[in-house]
C-alpha cells in the first residue's frame, strides 16, 4: 500500500474511518449522502489491510484539520494560520490551512452567523440601507428576519427593496463592511466576488418574519416598486394560499396541524379558504368546527396571524420534505 503522503482523500476518509471502528463509522454514514456512502464502502473494500504508520499519519492529519478547522471558526484563516505556525511551525501550518481551505468554502460574513441577531443588529440600525441589505443578504435568513423585524417600518421595506435588487457584489465592498464588523464583533473571513441577495435570498427572509411585519414591508415596497412585490408574492406562500393546493395536500396539512390553530385560521379567513378546508373534512369535524366557530368570540388579529403562520410553517415544511407540492406561479408544471 502507498504511503499516507501519497494517498488520496478517500483512501485516507476510509482509513480513518476503519480507524474508528463499526459503530462511529456507522453514525458518521448516517449524515453522508448516498453517493459518498457508496464512494467511502468502495475505498474501504479495496483496503485489505492498515499500516500502522499510515494510520498514525492519517489520524494526526485528521486531528490536525479538526484542530484548524476549530481556529478558524474561532478568528478565521489568518488566525488559524497564526495560531497553527506557533504550535507546529510555519511549513506545517501553511500545509494544514492549504488542505483545510481547499474543501472548506468559506463564505463571506461566516463569523456573524454564530452571533446573536440582536448584536447584529444594535451594529447595524444606524448604518446606510444599502450596507444593511448587504449584511443581511449574507446572513442566515433566521438571523436577517430577526434584524429585519427590528428596523423601523420604512427602513424595513428599502432594505427588504435593496436585498431583492443586490446581484454581484465586489470582494473589496464585501471586505470594507466585514473590517468594520470585526472591530465591533469578531474577526472577518474573505472571499473572492460574492452573487448574494436576489428575489429568493429576500424571500427566505420574509419568510421567517412575522406576518404583520410582512404585510407591512410588502405594502410599503408596493408603493415604490410594485412588480418586484408580484414577483416576490409569486414564490412566497401565504395562509390564503391554501386554496391552491390539491386535495391531497391539503387532507395532509389537517392532518398536521394543531386544531386549535387551523379554528383561529378560519376565524378571519375568507369564505373560499373555509369552503376549501371543510370539503376535506369529515362531516363530523365540519360541524364541530362550525360550532366552535359559532361560540368563539372576538380573538386578537395578532393571534389569527400567529396561527396561520404555524399552518404556514406546516406547509412549507411538508413541501421541503416532498410530501406535498406547491405550484408556484405560471410556469410551474406539475406532472402527475
Amino acid at each position: 500500500m502507498a504511503s499516507a503522503l501519497k494517498l488520496n482523500g478517500r483512501q485516507k476518509a476510509a482509513i480513518l474511518l476503519i480507524s474508528m471502528g463499526k459503530e462511529v463509522s456507522a453514525k458518521v454514514f448516517n449524515h453522508l449522502p448516498t453517493e459518498e456512502i457508496d464512494v467511502l464502502t468502495l475505498a474501504i473494500a479495496n483496503i485489505n489491510k492498515v499500516n500502522p504508520v499510515e494510520k498514525e499519519e492519517v489520524l494526526k492529519e485528521f486531528h490536525e484539520m479538526c484542530i484548524a478547522q476549530d481556529y478558524l471558526a474561532m478568528g478565521g484563516i489568518s488566525f488559524a494560520q497564526d495560531v497553527l505556525e506557533s504550535a507546529l511551525g510555519r511549513d506545517r501550518a501553511k500545509l494544514i490551512i492549504q488542505r483545510l481551505t481547499a474543501h472548506l468554502q468559506v463564505k463571506p460574513f461566516d463569523f456573524a452567523r454564530r452571533i446573536d441577531a440582536m448584536e447584529i443588529y444594535h451594529f447595524l440600525q444606524n448604518e446606510h440601507p444599502q450596507t444593511i441589505a448587504l449584511v443581511l443578504a449574507h446572513l442566515d435568513p433566521q438571523q436577517s428576519s430577526m434584524i429585519l423585524s427590528s428596523l423601523p417600518g420604512d427602513l424595513q421595506s428599502d432594505v427588504a427593496r435593496r436585498i431583492a435588487l443586490l446581484e454581484q457584489t465586489s470582494p473589496d465592498v464585501i471586505n470594507e463592511v466585514e473590517s468594520i464588523l470585526e472591530r465591533k464583533l469578531t474577526a472577518t473571513i474573505r472571499q473572492d466576488y460574492s452573487v448574494v441577495g436576489g428575489i429568493e435570498s429576500i424571500v427566505s427572509i420574509l419568510n421567517g418574519v412575522d406576518r404583520g411585519t410582512e404585510k407591512s414591508i410588502l405594502e410599503h415596497l408596493a408603493s415604490k416598486d410594485n412588480d418586484l412585490v408580484e414577483e416576490i408574492k409569486k414564490r412566497m406562500f401565504t395562509f390564503e394560499d391554501i386554496i391552491s393546493l390539491d386535495r391531497r395536500a391539503i387532507q395532509r396539512v389537517i392532518q398536521e396541524v394543531e386544531n386549535q390553530d387551523l379554528l383561529l385560521s378560519l376565524k378571519a379567513s375568507s369564505d373560499e379558504v373555509k369552503k376549501v378546508i371543510y370539503e376535506n373534512m369529515s362531516q363530523r369535524m365540519v360541524e364541530e368546527f362550525e360550532e366552535e366557530l359559532k361560540y368563539l368570540g372576538p380573538v386578537r388579529v395578532k393571534d389569527v396571524e400567529e396561527a396561520q403562520g404555524r399552518i404556514v410553517s406546516i406547509i412549507r415544511r411538508l413541501e421541503d420534505s416532498g410530501e406535498i407540492v406547491i405550484a408556484r406561479g405560471v410556469n410551474d408544471d406539475i406532472l402527475f
